[in-house]
This record gives C-alpha cells, structure tokens and sequence, in this order.
C-alpha cells in the first residue's frame, strides 16, 4: 500500500472508521515509529513504518470483507455493549474478520445493516457529501394524511433543524386499528431521525424497519440473516 496518510491507514487496518482514527490521531493515542503523532494528514508508509495504537502495533487488512445483515430487534449496533445486550456481531457466524457496522440502527430498528473490515469504506458510505439514500418501512399510530406526507417530502423541525427533503409515500391505511404503514426515503441519516420526522407530524413509531441502503434490500433475507455483498454492489458504493 506504500505511502498513505495516518488516518486512512488506520481506517483500512479494520479497526475503526476514518473520523474515528482522526479522533484517536488528536488524543495524542497513536505513535508512528515509536513517535506520537498528533496532526491531521500526516503521511507514513506502510511497508516500512510502524504504527501503533496505545502501544499496540496496527497492521492493514490483507482482505476486505463486506456483509449485509438484515438486523432484527432488540440488538444493538456496536463491537460491545456495557449492558451486556446483544450486539448485531453474535449474528455473524464463520466469519474471520474484526468487523465494524457501518452507520447504526437503534436496538428496536430491524432491518439493513452492511458490516465490513474496510475503514475507507465506511468513512465513504457515511460521510453526508455522498448522500446515499436509506430507506425505511414504519407503522405509526394515528392515521397518516396527504399533509403529513407533504410535510415529510418538505422537511420539518427536529430538534434545532430542519430535515433534508425526503421521499415519502403511504403503503397502508388501518383506520380500524388506528395506524399507518409508510415508506421514508432519506439521505441524511442523524440519530433516530425517521422517529423524530414521524414524532414531528404527530405520529408515534410502533415499528421501524429499513428495507435498502442504496440500491440494496434485504428482501431475500430472513431475519437475522446475513450475506457478503457482491463485487458489484461494494464498486458501486465506492462510487
């Protein structure tokens, strides 16, 4: 890999994303040949240099891995959890790499979630410049109007902003039961952002789900199952 800058080193060493490694590289947490390193861009070379983390040597990936998961409920989407609840890596079996997710899904959020050894990888799936579309299926109480819809696709308040404009249409009126199922297409992607959208019109999530990533479902897969993704499907995201 010759030359290359610290953090994008770090990065494709598999053990964390790249604004993680800039983190870390800030801390004073990273020593390049015995040396700490703490500026941003600094440039190394990975044939002859050695890097350590915290006095551990790091070393790049010889082989990336790329694993789609269709995450069910009540795991959560970390390497480790303090709680001790489940975390989305009990469910990926014979698979001989130190994974990480790429993005999150809440504990109580089914649905696609891409797992991969490839730090750069994930620095460019979930960077907000790239504006990869994510989209979500969600039963909400009450019933879901033409303005609701309007004012999704427009964006609304939450927290101290205003959502991107979003794609949004009504799969399924209950008026007998009182809720609604519909589809949420964003590109933004903040923490539990569709909850806070839907809870912004005066809706309350009962189940949340994302169905595709991109241009990938998990349609094919049963919950809790997992598959590597295609040659394809990784170039086309590294676009």
């Amino acid at each position: 890999m010759s030359e290359m800058r610290l953090q994008k080193f770090l990065a494709n060493s598999g053990i964390c994303s790249r604004r993680k490694a800039e983190e870390l590289i800030l801390a004073g947490k990273v020593k390049v040949n015995g040396i700490i390193v703490n500026e941003l861009g600094t440039k190394i070379n990975s044939d002859t240099d050695e890097i350590f983390l915290e006095n551990k040597r790091i070393k790049c990936v010889e082989e990336y891995k790329y694993i789609l998961l269709n995450k069910p409920v009540g795991y959560v989407t970390t390497v480790k959890d303090q709680f001790d609840r489940p975390i989305v890596l009990d469910l990926i079996k014979d698979c001989n790499a130190k994974l990480l997710p790429v993005g999150r899904l809440d504990m109580y959020t089914s649905g696609a979630l891409i797992l991969t050894n490839d730090g750069d990888f994930i620095y460019k799936v979930t960077h907000p410049k790239n504006e990869i579309e994510k989209t979500y299926n969600a039963t909400v109480s009450g019933i879901v109007s033409e303005k609701d819809v309007n004012d999704l696709k427009n964006g609304v308040k939450v927290d101290d902003y205003i959502t991107g404009k979003a794609k949004v249409k009504i799969l399924k009126i209950d008026r007998e039961k009182n809720k609604s199922r519909i589809e949420i297409t964003i590109h933004e992607g903040k923490n539990r952002e569709v909850r806070k959208m839907c809870e912004a019109i005066g809706k309350t999530v009962i189940a949340l789900h994302r169905a595709k990533i991109g241009n990938i479902n998990v349609k094919d897969l049963k919950i809790g199952g997992w598959r590597y993704l295609t040659e394809l499907e990784v170039k086309n995201f590294k676009k």
